[in-house]
């Protein structure tokens, strides 16, 4: 590949990082109505600069909700694959304000982090792969792949419109692989490939006892207290090894391989040093599983969040009415989140006490994925990575959920790539988010190279 565009990156750096500056100072919240023009207004920046750089088309489409920004060049031709990039413009709220050294929304670099929030979720590695192009069309370099971008504005609320747009746009958005820039690296310095998220099925159980609550003197020993239940059926749902009892919760969970579990074991992952980051020494897994295997290739079932009686100062001797649990179940690939939370119904109603009744709610899931370590894009990255850091990239998975991966590999019928350059430690959905602006450098370097490998 010509060095053209790698040399353009290198001598633009500090416009580069205006530009994301510009971009961050935007408050595109998309969960608060009052955000909705700014959310819009984002949407018409990143449509203005995708076409100042030199993308022939570019539009902003209308959805039901926030719009999505679409661009493409497929100037490299018919012989030559097609990426689609997602991306987000939108961003989760800043609260609380009193918690971030410096405004959200006013772009501020410490000690070579750049903090606002959307820095690392997801402006700043949106701004990678624009930067990348970027690069190519002002040295005049052809792209070496056809490029499509989509980039919506309601991923931090459910991306509830993305899937029908996507789903109606199918032929328009058609492409060899799908490249998502939404995740973090294993480590500083550390390049690595997420090839795997967990699912997420999340529930809420409500159970109610007497129609109001009651004097715990007066009623107490006669009537069975919601609270007591309901904590009951929680302590009931792992045994002692840690697994989750729900009858069928594991049936299909496809085991892990002895190779990728031997992979896992030379990741530079210190257990004790981890812990200590939350404040603890011991942790806790299922039986037979590192931390590191538990926490992003095993099932899981939390509670997130309990409720009854009374919670105010002082004492007021009540016996509850009622009482609730807010459960999510993190879910790898064999499992489904309609089926799990199917499974969690039938648990507490088949143990349920007679003296109490219940509502079981399903919130929301998503399914887990996992990618093809042995696709065309995948090893172009790998080598990409290796340019860019003088050393092999790991493949990794993440505990965590993204539930548009799936709907769009499911839609589209391609596999993704998640190429992330975020760090655990960069706050983001918290105070004071941030973004390295190296990993941000160092991104848009090996989207670059990963173009070439790709395209060659």
């Amino acid at each position: 590949m010509a060095d053209a565009p790698l040399d353009y990156v290198s001598d633009h750096l500090d416009a580069f990082d205006a530009d994301l500056s510009d971009f961050l100072r935007i408050p595109s919240i998309s969960a608060d109505p009052a955000y909705a023009a700014d959310v819009r207004r984002a949407a018409d920046w990143l449509a203005d600069h995708l076409s100042q750089i030199g993308f022939p088309t570019v539009e902003v489409r209308e959805t039901g909700g926030h719009p999505v920004v679409f661009a493409e060049d497929r100037s490299a031709g018919a012989d030559k694959p097609t990426v689609l990039v997602y991306g987000h413009y939108d961003v989760q709220p800043p609260d609380p304000l009193d918690l971030w050294t410096s405004p959200p929304f006013e772009p501020v670099v410490r000690d070579g982090q750049l903090y606002a929030r959307g820095s690392a979720d997801d402006k700043g590695q949106v701004m990678m792969h624009v930067k990348a192009a970027e690069a190519f069309y002002k040295t005049g370099t052809p792209l070496p792949v056809n490029l499509k971008l989509i980039i919506e504005g309601e991923e931090e609320v459910g991306s509830h419109h993305l899937a029908p747009y996507v789903d109606a746009h199918q032929g328009e958005l058609a492409c060899d692989v799908i490249v998502i820039s939404d995740t973090a690296m294993f480590g500083q310095g550390i390049p690595s490939i997420t090839v795997g998220l967990r699912g997420l099925a999340y529930v809420q159980v409500n159970l109610t006892g007497p129609d109001r609550d009651l004097h715990s003197g007066v009623y107490g020993g006669g009537v069975e207290n919601p609270a007591n239940a309901l904590a009951k059926l929680i302590a009931d749902l792992h045994d002692a090894d840690h697994r989750v009892t729900v009858e069928g919760f594991y049936d299909g969970v496809v085991p892990l391989k002895a190779d990728e579990r031997a992979a896992w074991a030379e990741l530079p992952f210190d257990e004790a040093k981890w812990l200590g980051e939350i404040g603890l020494t011991v942790g806790k897994t299922e039986k037979g599983y590192t931390i590191l295997e538990a926490t992003t290739a095993r099932p899981t079932l939390d509670v997130n969040g309990m409720g009854s009686g009374y919670q105010g100062e002082g004492s007021k001797t009540v016996l509850p009415s009622k009482a609730f649990a807010k459960i999510s179940c993190r879910l790898v690939p064999g499992q489904d989140p309609k089926d799990i939370a199917q499974k969690l119904r039938r648990h507490f109603e088949t143990h349920l006490p007679d003296t109490m009744t219940m509502d079981f709610v399903e919130l929301h899931g998503g399914q887990p994925v996992l990618m093809d370590t042995d696709q065309p894009a995948m090893t172009a990255a790998m080598d990409a990575l290796r340019e860019t850091y003088g050393r092999d990239a790991y493949f990794m998975r993440e505990g965590g959920s993204i539930p548009v991966v799936a709907d769009l590999k499911r839609i589209l019928g391609v596999d993704a790539l998640l190429l992330g350059f975020g760090l655990t430690a960069d706050a983001i959905h918290s105070p004071d988010e941030h973004f390295g602006l190296d990993r941000y450098h160092e991104g848009i370097a090996t989207v670059v190279r990963f173009w070439g490998n790709y395209g060659a």
